[in-house]
Parts: C-alpha cells; structure tokens; sequence
C-alpha cells in the first residue's frame, strides 16, 4: 500500500486542503474552540518549558562560576599516582596551546586542621599559586590578600564549627605525616621527621557552600610542606583559558591532541571541573531533564487535545472528504491533509512558544526584571538565565514530533470516513 511521504505533503493539492480545512468556518464552533485551546497548550508548554530550563541553565552557570573562582576549569593530573613532577618544559609546552592563558601546578590534599583546647575537622588543603591568589582576591572583591606564605584562609563554615577565629593559630596535619607518625614507633630514627606544622589564621572566607565547609587555602609552598610533597612535586596543574564554560570542550579538546601528539596519554590525565564535582552538576543536570519530561507532558495533552479537534474536522467534513474522494484524492492524500493540519497547528504553536520564551529570556537576562524571593538569601538579586541553542532544537523537534504522532489516528480515520460514508454523503 502506497503511503505519504514529504514530496507529497508539500507539493500536492493535500497542504492547500489543509490550509483551507485549518481556517475554514466549521458547522460545529466546539471545533475551533478545541483547535486554539489546543494550540494555546502547545504556546504555554513550549514557552514555559524552554524558560524553566533557561533558568536552571543559569544556576548551573552561577555554581560553575562560584567553583572557578577556585578551581580552574581544567586540571591536569597524574594517570595512576596521587603526585606528579612538573617540569618547565611541560609548563611551557601547555601554555603553548591554543586557548590556554596560563598554566599552575597546585598541591592538594586531605588533611586534619586541630585547634588548641577543641577537636579535630576533615578538611582539604588547596595551594594557590601567586596569579591564582590574586584572582582569587579580585573575584572574592577583598582588599587585602586572603593568606601568605606561612598563613591560611579558611572556609566560613569550618571557622564556625572548629570555633577558629583570626589570627588564631591551628596545626595542619595530613594522612602521610599520621603514616610517618605509626612507622616512627618501630622506627624511631623517624622521629625527627615528625614535624606538625603550624599555622596562623589570616582571613576566613565565603565563597561556595561546599568551599565553606571543608577547604583551607594557602600558599603552594605551604600546601606542599603539609602534605609532604617532594620537590618539583605536585598534584595537578590548573590549566586557565578564557575563564568561560563555553570554551572549556575546546581546551580539553587541545589539551588531548596536545598529549596523543606528544604521546603522553598514559601519563596524564584530564579532569573538567564538573567531573571533579560530579555529584553536584550530576544532580542539576537531572533536574533539568526531569522538569523537561514534567513540562512535557503539557505538551503531550495539549497536542492530545489536537486529535479530537482533528477527529471532529473529520466528521465535519464527511461532505467534503466524499467530493474529494469523487474527484480521485486516494488514501495518502487524505492521510496529507489531516497530518498537515495537525503539523501546521503543532508548528506554529512551536514557533510561537520559542518566540514568547526567548523575549522573556532575554528580557530577564539583560534587565534582572523578575528578582529572586528573598535577595539577602542569595548572592545574585534575580533568576539566572542562560539560553542553550540546543535546548530549543531539541524542545522544537520533540513537540512537532509529537504534533505529527497525534495527527495520525485523525488521518487515517478521516481516510475510512471518505470510504464508509460516501454514498450516505451521496444522497443527501
């Protein structure tokens, strides 16, 4: 059995019918009434939709912004070993590449920060270089620097919890001097290795929540002194481009033809920051898809509601259907016009959707119009919003994908209406 295909749809009378069937006056006013709520639904789904996921698109950014201030959005790290030996040569070939300002080695690890007369707390011991401190600083909108040489900053609410205030003075302690420590007591030559280092307070910071709770930022030197890295040792090297998200796969895809060419792929490895905070952008990023399966499906009912409509055009139209059928439209031609004029209403309904959401977008992305419930609560005054090209193809495409599937059972009954009803039709 023949069937319709995109030819036909656009250059057979079947789209003109359809046209003509879309904004003809129907005997049943219900009809058009089902057919613009129909279309409204499909405005309203789309347009919310795309807005909903615009703004969870601009946390996603604001979290990916609070975590740069920090972090770089690349890190180089060693392939199997917790450090690896950073030479000048591999600095400069980095810096080299396309894309890349700068290159820092960093020293990072666990370590247990104890004050005197309290416990002790888990934290991270991130070493800045001198450039990242100064980043830092201008980011954070501080006057003066965060630590020195021999001081820390610490997280606002590891102060509050360990009970640090400044210029108090902790020691900082990591897994590997605790090691040493164990070994010393069947090798006492260890002994005057065991050094606790201590530190002083300088500033305490508020940057991201989990910076807050767990980090202590200080110098390189002094990371790698608590940690007990060698010379020439480190963890990572924080790689710095352009400091937007949206040339990140860029750097990464430079950095790796940059290490296959060098055959260096087995010793390296990259790390995007969103990998090295998975759990947290793993968790937006299924928000974001489950309020677009939600939101769908106001979509889906509203596009349910353009079978009825369609249904009863069918009905209306019994005359008609016959006449055509008498003047020799067959079967994929009344399939054309039911599925174009259920294609016609899902798409205009789309266009209209991304239309209203992108001026509302754009309206919020450059004035701030619609502000956040509670401004002190928060950081930013009004809703984040960043427009994703993909995000609107794939809501454009899903919807009229949807429009074309509910057109369907209209058509094919429009299709037996002509048959079964053609001689009733005839003789009245």
């Amino acid at each position: 059995m023949r069937f319709f295909n995109v030819r036909q749809l656009l250059f057979t009378p079947g789209l003109w019918i359809a046209l003509r069937f879309s904004f003809a006056r129907k005997r049943f006013r219900i009809i058009n009434i089902i057919s613009a709520i129909s279309f409204a639904g499909i405005v309203l789904g789309v347009s919310t939709l795309l807005v909903v996921m615009s703004v969870l698109n601009g946390f996603q950014q604001l979290a990916w912004d609070l975590f740069a201030a920090v972090e770089s959005p690349v890190q180089v790290l060693p392939a199997e070993s917790a450090t690896m030996q950073v030479s000048d040569e591999l600095l400069d070939g980095l810096e080299s590449l396309s894309g890349v300002s700068s290159a820092e080695p960093f020293a990072e690890g666990q370590a247990i920060l104890a004050v005197a007369g309290g416990g002790g707390e888990l934290v991270i011991v991130k070493g800045m270089s001198a450039d990242a401190h100064e980043r830092l600083r201008l980011q954070t909108g501080r006057e003066l620097p965060l630590f020195g040489d021999s001081t820390v900053s610490v997280g606002q609410m590891l102060a509050y919890q360990a009970g640090i205030s400044v210029p108090q003075e902790v020691k900082i302690f990591s897994p590997e001097l605790i090691s040493l420590g164990l070994e010393s007591l069947s090798s006492p030559w260890l002994l005057p290795a065991l050094s606790f280092p201590v530190a002083r307070v300088q500033s305490i910071f508020s940057i991201q929540r989990i910076f807050n709770e767990r980090y202590v930022l200080t110098s390189r030197e002094m990371a790698r002194h608590i940690l007990l890295q060698k010379e020439d040792e480190f963890s990572g090297i924080d790689i710095w481009g352009g400091g937007q998200r949206a040339g990140q796969q860029k750097l990464i895809t430079a950095l790796d033809t940059w290490f296959e060419d060098n055959s260096l792929g087995h010793t390296y490895r990259i790390r995007p920051l969103e990998e090295k905070y998975r759990d947290i952008f793993g968790v937006m990023q299924i928000e974001k898809w489950v309020s677009f399966s939600v939101l769908m499906l106001v979509i889906l009912v509203a596009a349910l509601s353009l079978t009825g409509s369609l249904t009863m055009t069918a009905i209306d139209k019994q005359k008609e259907l016959f006449y055509l059928r008498c003047l020799g439209l067959d079967k994929p031609g009344f399939l054309t016009i039911f599925i174009a004029e259920g294609a016609m209403i899902g798409t205009a309904g789309t266009a209209v959707g991304i239309l209203i959401a992108w001026v509302i977008c754009f309206v919020q992305e450059h004035t701030g119009l619609i502000e956040l419930p509670s401004k002190s609560a928060f950081i930013i005054d009004s809703y984040p919003v960043v427009m994703i090209w993909s995000d609107f193809v794939i809501v454009g495409l899903t919807t009229m994908a949807v429009s074309f599937l509910v057109s369907l059972y209209p058509a094919f009954k429009a299709a037996a209406i002509a048959e079964r009803k053609g001689l009733d039709v005839k003789s009245d």
